[in-house]
């Protein structure tokens, strides 16, 4: 099973604030737990608001939004991508994370969908789609 962890952006991460060496000691040592236990597939802090963009779907229009954007509380500021056995288990690794601001901080999990997932709708075409785009990104690490 594999889950993107979110780290929850607030006013300090939106504005810019860098965390400071002790923090980044930190999350350098438990990377590196993530990483020894097989658990770590990607993970990266994210730029502020301010220097993003959202496009907004409206049937065939689509409408570009620059960042900030208002709500702190739904805006992300880094994330994993982890392979565990269960939610279980990646709420066992973000409860022993170090706090990634400091102060009032939330982490969400959410469950990575896999093929499997969609049942027929996932016709054998499009499984073999995303074998070759899988294999294709593969051979360009």
């Amino acid at each position: 099973m594999r889950f993107m962890v979110l780290v929850k952006a607030d006013k300090n991460t939106e504005a810019g604030a860098l965390p400071d060496e002790k923090l980044l000691t930190e999350m350098g040592k438990y990377n590196e737990e993530l990483v020894k236990a097989g658990v770590l597939l990607a993970g990266e802090g994210l730029h502020p608001s301010s220097k993003g963009a959202r496009v907004r779907f409206s049937g065939a229009k689509r409408t570009v939004i620059d960042g900030p954007f208002a709500e702190t509380k739904e805006l992300i500021a880094g994330f994993w991508l982890w392979k565990v056995n269960s939610k279980e288990e990646a709420i066992e690794w973000v409860k022993r994370c170090p706090n990634p601001t400091g102060t009032e901080a939330e982490i969400e999990i959410r469950q990575v969908f896999e093929a499997e997932d969609f049942g027929p709708a996932f016709t054998p075409d499009l499984r073999e789609q995303e074998e070759r785009l899988r294999a294709q990104l593969e051979a360009k690490k």
